[in-house]
């Protein structure tokens, strides 16, 4: 079974450290044989800045977005494939706004039913990646936190790549030893053997 895998890139910048990483586990996961599609959030045309918690998603039988424009796709895609990979550097120790604007947007593949308690949502059971890098060696930990929690809340196996002390944008190509770690987590999640949950960090 080909693996497909859906990857949103957040950073502003085009050949950055985020889009090395991004780049480096799409080599890794093309290898096994899976289907990848590289989105770059920074770059999409927006008729919102993220949810605007207008909760009609809500009302709607399919899980859809009912912003029309360019994240909208993206998120119909999102509850297709088998992976989901969220890349972004960080900033002032959380995620980029050019990857939150699709992240928080997730609220329209969730149907929650508050007086029975339940949610249903076709992303369970799916795989949902990290990869990030610092600047510096502070910050990583919360920056991850919000997607593994979401995640364990989905019903979603998580992996992630952190990447600490990565320089300034492009330096992490000199930064030995993480080439060789993306390269890996794209195979191990591209692989339809592998099932174990992984969490590298690379110091």
């Amino acid at each position: 079974m080909t693996k497909e895998i859906l990857i949103l890139s957040g950073s502003p910048r085009k050949a950055g450290n985020t889009a090395t990483l991004v780049d480096w586990f799409a080599a890794g996961a093309r290898s096994k044989g899976a289907r990848v599609e590289i989105v770059r959030t920074a770059f999409l045309k927006y008729k919102s800045t993220g949810c605007t918690a207008c909760r009609t998603c809500q009302k709607l039988d399919a899980y859809a977005c009912v912003i029309k424009d360019e994240a909208k796709p993206v998120l119909a895609r999102m509850a297709k494939v088998d992976v989901i990979v969220m890349a972004t550097p960080l900033y002032f120790y959380g995620a980029s706004a050019q990857l939150k604007l699709v992240f928080d947007r997730m609220f329209s593949l969730y149907k929650w039913d508050n007086q029975a308690g339940t949610v249903a949502t076709p992303l369970k059971g799916k795989t949902l990646v990290l990869l990030a890098s610092a600047f510096e060696d502070e910050g990583l930990d919360a920056l991850s936190k919000p997607f593994a929690l979401t995640a364990k809340y989905t019903g979603m196996k998580f992996a992630s790549l952190l990447v600490s002390n990565a320089g300034v944008s492009g330096d992490i190509k000199h930064k030995p030893g993480i080439r060789k770690q993306a390269v890996a987590l794209g195979k191990q999640v591209a692989s339809t053997k592998s099932r174990r949950v992984l969490l590298k960090i690379a110091k």
